[in-house]
């Protein structure tokens, strides 16, 4: 295949106000034969409005899917087995593992396809960052959420601090390898002729591709000297992540806090002040923020702090993920009494976080009331086996290899 010119920034860029179908409203699927949208009556769980048909009527008897809030908020899920996804950093192996390990994936190797039936599955942030397949992971979830409805069962995806990040132009943590996949993807969307749903939803089937005839460079080319290298990587992360960029408003469609039945998915952590300000009210002001240009505003407190910034708002907070030996026996038993109250004012039996990566695997705290699930299962963290959290009929379960095991020796070798 012929060497491609360089990278066509213009490309990207010429989607940054959120115009394409692929960035209507989180509300809205792609495809809905009804062009609905989810709508909220205003309470805290509201009347909910069925966002598509996910198959008449989901499926085995049971009523379809039903979502409120804008992006989604609250999600009724009938009869549903639900699947939650820690932490996946970039890693797109790792990605296919967790999924294939909670069967809702095909163990095939030429394909992506879904295999939860009626399952609903939620990830719960920080795909980006550490890793080189972060659009790929991206691409990969929005297919099976494509599938997943025509089958009744449905894809969540929840935004985290690196999601957030991003979006500010913060790229500290970002792999090399991730700015060549930016590269490769602005010119695979220019070849797709500007066509962001073709390009992005197929993106995951072709970048391995792409990956192959355009290898990743050696890190040295990402020495601090060699500016040409890195400003076109930079130019094209950007163009795709900036506000009311593409991928920005990709991530837009996606809440920061999301309730499933009676269960709360956040990254960090839900407390009670996030409660009284609003979690709608929240989710709505960071995809508002995501998908405006920046050229629509220049003032930085446009940031909505109680969701993205402090250690206390709900994407950095490690109040219910800390180890036992990083807390006192004061704050083990303040995390477990600020999880009560928390769960008690949204009405929820249990949360689900990621955020603070668990050396023993997924794990409860806070007096069973509080499931950690981000295990560092990318290569660029701990590299950790895959594992995920089953809930059935309100009762979680963790699924992992059998073979797998642990010993604090081998546990230190990644540290």
């Amino acid at each position: 295949m012929a060497v491609l010119p360089p990278v066509r920034v213009a490309a990207a860029a010429a989607f940054g106000r959120c115009s394409s179908p692929a960035t209507a409203p989180a509300g809205c699927c792609r495809g809905c034969p009804r062009g609905g949208r989810a709508v909220a009556s205003g309470t805290r769980r509201g009347s909910l409005a069925c966002c598509a048909a996910s198959g008449g009527g989901g499926g085995g008897g049971r009523p379809a899917i039903a979502v409120a809030g804008d992006p989604p908020t609250f999600v009724s899920a009938p009869g549903r087995r639900i699947v939650a996804v820690g932490d996946l950093h970039g890693d797109l192996y790792q990605t296919r593992a967790a999924l294939m390990m909670a069967g809702v994936l095909s163990s095939e190797s030429d394909g992506h396809v879904w295999t939860g039936g009626q399952t609903v599955l939620v990830q719960v942030g920080d795909i980006l960052d550490r890793g080189e397949d972060e659009i790929a992971i991206l691409s990969l979830l929005s297919s099976l959420n494509m599938q997943a409805k025509s089958q009744g069962g449905a894809v969540f995806q929840v935004n985290g601090n690196h999601e957030t990040m991003n979006v500010e132009g913060d790229f500290r943590y970002v792999d090399p390898g991730a700015f060549d996949e930016c590269i490769r993807f602005v010119e695979y969307l220019d070849e797709c002729g500007g066509n962001w749903d073709a390009a992005f939803l197929n993106w995951v089937n072709v970048c391995e591709r792409w990956k192959e005839e355009y290898p990743t460079s050696p890190n040295g080319d990402w020495r601090p000297w060699n500016f040409v290298k890195k400003q076109k990587g930079i130019a094209a992360r950007a163009s795709l992540f900036k506000q009311g960029g593409p991928l920005a408003c990709e991530l837009a469609r996606h809440p920061v806090v999301l309730s499933v039945n009676d269960w709360i998915f956040c990254h960090g952590g839900l407390l009670p002040h996030h409660v009284e300000y609003g979690i709608e009210r929240m989710n709505r002001e960071v995809s508002v923020w995501m998908k405006r240009s920046s050229v629509d505003s220049d003032d930085e407190l446009d940031i909505p702090f109680i969701a993205t910034r402090g250690y206390d708002s709900v994407v950095w907070s490690r109040l219910y993920s800390q180890g036992p030996t990083e807390m006192t026996r004061h704050s083990w038993k303040l995390s477990s009494v600020v999880a009560e109250r928390t769960l008690k004012s949204v009405g929820a039996k249990g949360m689900v976080v990621g955020h603070t990566p668990q050396t023993r695997g997924v794990n409860c705290k806070c007096d069973g009331k509080v499931w950690c699930v981000d295990v560092g299962m990318s290569y660029g963290v701990l590299y950790s086996r895959p594992e995920v959290l089953e809930i059935v009929n309100d009762r979680p379960r963790v699924l992992k290899n059998r073979r797998d095991s642990y010993d604090e020796m081998e546990v230190l070798d990644y540290l």
